[in-house]
């Protein structure tokens, strides 16, 4: 049987498993904002691979012998209800101290010569080119050759293997499957692809909308997973569009050039009850309104000492006038890697008592990079596993 007749039968549809521990039955009653006993947490990613041992309760050098088992054991030891990106290889990346440079580089950390098919990426006018004769082409055959009937039961199955791998205690939620435009600096590089943004924006818009006809039919499909597999109505959209002095580049220009096709790429999941929420890096408080304003539904990640003002966030509603959904955690900048034990109770308090009614996780403000002390990493572990059990009531 040829691929193309493949792809066009009828393909049975799968339902995503319920929960039925309390956790995972927890983190669902979160997302849908009913009221809960307890807050549940979100998943801790840490990339120290002695913390992550220890919290699994192995032995030294058992991660890197089998980094899969042992991050897995860790998620659950530590009581994980919520997990949206299964990053179990990641810390492999790093070693106890930091980064050790094994990495190859890439267009954003340093790589010496950026080439794209053939072409050297030294100029707006090479990005411009590149654009025009590569990337043009082949998102127009993507979207010509894409396969809706596939592309929902790849989703399925994707998240229906990842929930199966965790277990019942732990919540699988949506992460990745839903697109929309990005600003490719990935590929280009910062410097040529923000020269470029500068000086061709008729090109970068092209660019915006090709992507956003793509993310379109995609976001069609993966409406059609969420209701066809029952899948768990939440989803986070992740792009980093800040630094930690504000938007890479000017919101109005984002207002003009990006904006409408964001939006109009994620109208199949505005049609239902989809909670999209969007992970938040550096000072991205000028979006906020605008992001909101899109459609979604929350938050997660929050630099506080960049200005991102948790408390006034957690006070809006969305579109509708429905509250936020937050995932809150305690800074992985701050807070965990200089802070002491008090510190951290502190801060967690302040997240429960300032945070929504309903609709809130707890974990950390992003991954745990090596450094931060044993003692105040079990001090959010076992605060998080009080708030799972207490609520809104304080450490």
């Amino acid at each position: 049987m040829s691929k193309e007749i493949h792809l066009t039968m009828d393909i049975p549809t799968t339902k995503f498993p319920q929960p039925i521990i309390n956790s995972s039955r927890l983190a669902l009653d979160t997302i849908n904002q009913k009221p809960a006993q307890g807050i549940p947490s979100w998943l801790l990613h840490i990339m120290q691979h002695e913390i992550i041992e220890r919290l699994a309760g192995t032995e030294p050098g058992s991660y890197k012998r089998e980094p899969d088992k042992v991050y897995l054991q860790m998620q659950h030891r530590i009581g994980t209800c919520l997990l949206d990106q299964y990053l179990a290889d990641n810390p492999l990346t790093m070693g106890n101290a930091g980064f050790e440079g094994t990495s190859p580089r890439t267009a954003t950390t340093g790589e010496e010569a950026i080439y794209l098919d053939g072409i050297l990426i030294n100029s707006p006018e090479a990005v411009v080119t590149h654009l025009e004769s590569f990337e043009f082409p082949r998102i127009k055959k993507a979207i010509s050759e894409f396969n809706k009937a596939w592309r929902i039961h790849e989703i399925i199955q994707d998240e229906i293997k990842l929930q199966n791998k965790l277990g019942p205690d732990i919540l699988k939620s949506g992460y990745g499957f839903v697109t929309f435009p990005i600003l490719d600096y990935y590929k280009y590089g910062y410097t040529q692809y923000f020269s470029t943004y500068a000086h061709y924006p008729e090109v970068i818009e092209k660019h915006f909308s090709l992507q956003a006809d793509l993310a379109l039919l995609n976001n069609q499909a993966a409406a059609q997973a969420f209701s066809d597999a029952e899948l768990p109505p939440l989803i986070r959209l992740d792009h980093d569009i800040a630094d930690s002095h504000g938007t890479l580049v000017n919101p109005r220009s984002l207002d003009r050039l990006w904006f409408p096709h964001f939006a109009r790429c994620l109208e199949p999941l505005l049609q239902s009850d989809i909670r999209m929420i969007w992970h938040c890096d550096g000072n991205l408080m000028e979006m906020v309104p605008r992001l909101l304003e899109a459609g979604l539904r929350g938050f997660q990640g929050f630099q506080y000492e960049d200005g991102m003002d948790y408390e006034q966030i957690c006070q809006l509603n969305d579109r509708e006038g429905r509250p936020l959904i937050i995932i809150a955690g305690v800074s992985v900048t701050r807070t965990l890697p200089f802070g002491n034990p008090q510190d951290v109770r502190k801060e967690l308090n302040w997240l429960v008592n300032t945070g929504p009614q309903t609709g809130l996780f707890l974990g950390a403000s992003s991954s745990i990079p090596p450094g931060a002390p044993w003692k105040n990493i079990l001090t959010l572990v076992e605060g998080l596993k009080y708030f799972q059990t207490t609520g809104k009531e304080k450490t």
